[in-house]
């Protein structure tokens, strides 16, 4: 006596097939969109790093002269000589 499949069982086979398929194919494209936005992410912030990378790197080069230097320790730091006084007048 041989058992043969009917054709109810390889519908739900089939079925059963298809649902895991489409389950693995839907995960991975959803890390995959999820690994795309990191990306895009990482390359935006890398931008901004290489543009404020650009700015530090004139700033040190301008301070390298004592005039700016001077300049803009008394614009960013408040510094004085010992016989001046300063006043900050905020806008």
């Amino acid at each position: 006596m041989k058992i043969r499949p009917g054709r109810k069982f390889w519908i739900a086979a089939t079925a059963i097939i298809v649902v895991l398929t489409l389950f693995v194919v839907g995960r991975n494209a959803l890390h995959a969109v999820k690994i795309k936005g990191q990306i895009n992410a990482m390359l935006r912030e890398e931008l901004f790093y290489r543009e404020r990378i650009a700015q530090d790197s004139a700033l040190v080069e301008q301070l390298r002269y004592d005039d700016y230097l001077e300049e803009y320790a008394r614009e960013n730091y408040h510094m004085q000589r010992r016989d001046e006084h300063v006043y900050i007048v905020e806008e």
